[in-house]
Parts: C-alpha cells; structure tokens; sequence
C-alpha cells in the first residue's frame, strides 16, 4: 500500500527579507513622522479609532477578514508621508502595516528601485498610459492584491506562475508572480503572515490638486477589491489635505525638495459597516456585462463615503457632475499640469 504524499509545506519568510522589510518601513515611517511633526504643523482627527482597528489586527491569526484604506490623492508624497502620522511602533510592524499600489514606471525602473518598493511593501501597478498592454483592470497586482485582502489557503499547490492573464484571484497560490510575462516579482499573498492584509489605494490613479479640494472621478480597481476579496473587507475612507502645499505640481527648482512649514490635516473616518451591502458576486456576474454597472455602483459609493469625510471637515458639498468621467473632458487633452479648470494634475 503506498503511502499517500506529505501535504505541501507551509512558506514562510525568510529572516533576511523580514528585517529589510521592518528596516525600510520602520526608517520610512520614522522619517515622515518627524517630519510631518518635527517641520509641520499636522492634525489628525480619528487617529484613535484608527490605531484601535490596527491593534485589534496585530494577531494575523485572530484576523477575521482584511482592510482597505481608501483616499483623496494629492501630492506624489502622499504615501509614504502620511502613514507618518501613526506612532513609531507602527511603522516597525510590516505585518500590520499597509501594502500599496506604486506604478511600474517609476518605482520599479531598476533592481535597487525594485527592491527598495518591494520590502517597502509596494505592489508594481501598470498604467495604462505607459502601458496599455500590461496595465488596467484585471493586471495581475490587482489580483495579487485581492489574494492579499483574502483568506488562505488558496485552491492550488505552490508553483512559479509566470502568465500574467490570470483573472480568478483563488487559482493558485504562487511565490512568485509576473506583470508582463518577462518580469519576476515575490508574491506576498503566497505566505500566511500576510493573510487579511491591509491594502491602501489611491482610486483617482493620478495626483489631483483642485483649489476647492474636489476629487477626480475613481477608477474601477477598488471595486475588484471590495467585490472579489473573500470575505468583504473592513473598508476605512480617508480624507487628505495639505500635502499638496508640501509638493504643489506647480513647485519650483529644487522640485525634489519638499516644503516645510505647511500645515497639513488628515481626517479618518471610522470604518464601514462590514454587512455593507454590496450584492452577491457569483462567478458569472464576474465576468458578465452586469459586472460592468457593479463595478460602477461600488466605485461611486466608496467615492461618496471619502465625500463624506471632506463635508466633515468644512468643504462645502462638491457639484455630483464632478463624480463623472465625462466631466473630466474639461480638464483639456493634457495628461498633467495645470489644467483648464484650475487643477493640476501630476504622474501618480
């Protein structure tokens, strides 16, 4: 009688990345606390409710399901600097701290980029004006991002997967993954410890400074988070302000150098109702044309909660037409700079 294989062995992370990984974020967040604090004037309302959510997540194995952190986009400094908020020991906990989405173009242009971004706990996202072949909505960091966001185990065996057309989240459980079929990055999903993880996105995709502080329309990615990720994640909206003074668009030489003296506030609202109900997703409705509107609905919602968190700290209520893609035709044929209704617009 032959004896039925050993089960797959368990992958775990190795002590040289774990202390790369608490180095760059630890240096990281300790370096934008004392400068959001040390060289600006920076408030934060909700911060306690906040680090009571991150505290209630630091046992990965008590987590019921994971977190998105959603938010306004408007400086290029935005991540990492406002995690500076969050005290020091936070930031030396990769575990229990935030992944996000870094476009390919700029933070993975070469080995020492790729592994500063990579323990520094950033995925490599593809824009589509860089790279319509490789990026939108079904890339495979999204997907990777939604593994992250979700239970394990996954379906499959341990493998190297190098096809980047995969669109089922829970095929496989792969330690590594590739974006375009050529390149080769570690897939953090593939590990235990970062089961229920928490993911940061900027749904806008791109800087936008307006002067009445309006969001830009958001795109669609959020939405896969929220619907595919298994169970529905803790979702936090997020309101930013003040970053933009630190490194306006429309700075001048030295552009590189951040500006001290502003004031900045941040305003964390406390989480959504995690029965929020969003509709079933069956696996056709995936990827059926229903999933289109789906996808339209969640996205205008989340759009509305961050909405919320602005009216919270005095804006006025922005004109609905601003939530459109439609009405972002005004802002003229450019991709950034100063644009026809008085915004600037920067890379990501």
């Amino acid at each position: 009688m032959s004896t039925p294989p050993p089960p797959p062995s368990t992958p775990s992370l190795s002590l040289p990345w774990r202390f790369s990984s608490s180095l760059i974020m630890g240096l990281t967040g300790s370096l934008s606390r004392g400068f959001l604090f040390g060289m600006n004037r920076t408030e934060v309302v909700g911060l306690d409710r906040f680090l009571e959510t991150l505290d209630n997540r630091k046992n990965v194995e008590g987590r019921a399901r994971g977190l998105i952190t959603v938010s306004n986009h408007v400086s290029v400094i935005d991540d990492p600097l406002i995690w500076g908020v969050l005290p020091f020991k936070y930031a030396f906990s990769p575990s229990n701290h935030r992944w996000s989405l870094g476009s390919y173009d700029i933070c993975f242009q070469n080995k020492f980029l790729s592994s500063f971004f990579t323990y520094g706990q950033v995925l490599p996202t593809h824009r589509g004006d860089y790279s319509p072949i490789h990026g939108g909505l079904f890339q495979p960091t999204i997907t990777q991002a939604i593994r992250l966001l979700s239970s394990q185990p996954f379906t499959k065996t341990l493998s190297t997967e190098t096809s980047h057309t995969i669109s089922d989240p829970f095929s496989g459980s792969s330690l590594t993954y590739s974006t375009t079929g050529a390149d080769n990055f570690p897939a953090p999903s593939a590990y235990p410890s970062r089961r229920h993880s928490w993911v940061h996105i900027f749904p806008e995709g791109r800087v936008h400074q307006h002067p009445t502080k309006s969001l830009r329309y958001f795109k669609w990615g959020v939405s896969r988070l929220i619907l595919e990720s298994e169970p529905l994640p803790d979702i936090i909206p997020i309101f930013i302000d003040g970053n933009q003074h630190i490194m306006h668009e429309a700075r001048e030489w030295p552009r590189f150098v951040p500006r001290v003296g502003k004031d900045k506030d941040a305003l964390v609202k406390k989480g959504l109702p995690t029965d929020l109900e969003m509709g079933e997703l069956s696996e056709g409705l995936k990827y059926c044309n229903e999933a289109v509107a789906l996808r339209k609905e969640v996205t205008r919602r989340i759009r509305l909660e961050v909405l919320k968190v602005r009216r919270e700290l005095g804006y006025p209520d922005e004109d609905p037409k601003e939530g459109l893609v439609e009405t972002w035709i005004e802002e003229g044929g450019k991709k950034t700079g100063k644009m026809e209704d008085g915004s600037y617009v920067g890379e990501t």
